[in-house]
């Protein structure tokens, strides 16, 4: 697929028959890219991902700590856990909420 070329990934070694998965199905990832830890899933292959940033507070010339979360797909053939660094891609919306699926497990 043009997927795999675009966002130069390799595919899984798993197959799945996900029409959602970026590397067996039909969907077009675009350039947003995102790194996170897993921190939620659910049996429906989705994930909750978080990773923190600093942001500076002019006021008190100081960083304070925020954080971010994204709902993403999790295609079966990757199947990521809870704690793992994940790469997540931006795509079309997949449902209400969800509009990015991951790419691969970071270790």
């Amino acid at each position: 697929m043009a997927n795999k070329e675009t966002t130069g990934m390799k595919n899984p070694k798993k197959e799945c028959t996900d029409k959602k998965c970026p590397f067996h199905g039909e969907i077009n990832v675009k350039k947003g890219l995102f790194v996170g830890k897993v921190i939620k899933k659910d049996i429906y292959r989705s994930a909750t991902i978080e990773w923190f940033h600093q942001y500076y507070v002019p006021k008190y010339e100081r960083y304070e700590l925020r954080r971010s979360r994204l709902r993403v797909h999790n295609p079966a053939c990757i199947d990521a856990e809870i704690g793992q660094e994940v790469l997540v891609a931006q795509t079309r919306p997949l449902s209400k909420i969800k509009h990015h699926v991951i790419l691969e497990v970071r270790k």
